[in-house]
């Protein structure tokens, strides 16, 4: 299944703010079982946002987005996105409930700014924010699931780990491992690496990562990765390419 990740943010794009979030929720769609295709950045801005919202339900199973949700002028990711798909906002009472309780707790009023916060499509459920007070949003258009998450890290993390169980694909299962080579340039073992990934047909992928320059002494790193329906078998493919990549790779040592 396929995911892609729409981060928001002007901040993001003027360079101001390096893209973590994105990273982040690569790694953890990755291990959930999902060929992550494509991911893509807009600014704070209705009509961007609506672009990428309605590229990324054109060719994806999960969106992701991230950013533009808060009580601020320009927090307006969730309109966008409900407005560009045709759904209208309306008032969530399970994130007002929650948003209520986050001010109530410290002694503030509830503002209309922060109540927009508890604006959410239609039959979205909203998904609780243990660290900060704009909750995430869940929903499902046309068989695609949107998961939109606050662009504050920290916020971020935590309720893409609680959703976690529920997006997984329970039939696949990911697995990577890496090796780091020595004394080998990269287009020299690239040949290696093309073979191997020629001989696995498909059920791994390798990918080789130099941390050196390609005349100096070459260090390379050689990770490998595959899915399967299980988690040992998933290891087991992996680990059978990477003892055939060291093998070669001492062999190749040997001929020097």
């Amino acid at each position: 299944m396929k995911a892609t990740i729409l981060t928001i943010g002007n901040e993001i794009l003027k360079g101001r703010t390096v893209n973590t979030n994105f990273s982040h929720i690569g790694h953890v769609l990755t291990f959930a079982g999902y060929e992550v295709f494509r991911g893509l950045v807009v600014r704070d801005d209705p009509s961007e946002i609506a672009w990428g919202i309605t590229q990324a339900t054109g060719f994806s199973d999960l969106v992701v987005t991230s950013g533009g949700l808060g009580p601020t002028f320009d927090d307006m990711s969730v309109k966008a996105i409900a407005d560009a798909l045709g759904i209208p906002l309306e008032t969530n009472a399970d994130a007002l409930r929650m948003i209520r309780e986050k001010y109530s707790a410290q002694n503030l009023e509830l503002t209309p700014e922060r109540m927009k916060m508890a604006m959410l499509p239609r039959n979205a459920e909203a998904i609780a924010n243990p660290v900060g007070t704009a909750p995430g949003v869940f929903f499902n258009y046309r068989g695609v699931s949107i998961l939109i998450l606050p662009g504050v890290p920290s916020e971020m993390k935590a309720i893409l780990e609680s959703m976690i169980p529920r997006i997984r694909i329970p039939t696949v299962h990911y697995y990577e491992e890496s090796v780091v080579l020595h004394g080998i340039m990269e287009s020299a073992f690239a040949p290696v690496v093309a073979d191997e990934m020629k001989k696995a047909g498909g059920s791994v992928y390798i990918k080789s990562h130099p941390s050196s320059a390609e005349l100096s002494h070459s260090v390379l790193e050689i990770e490998v990765s595959g899915t399967a329906q299980d988690d040992a078998t998933a290891v087991k493919v992996v680990r059978a390419t990477l003892e055939s990549i060291k093998k070669r790779h001492q062999e190749m040592l040997n001929k020097k």
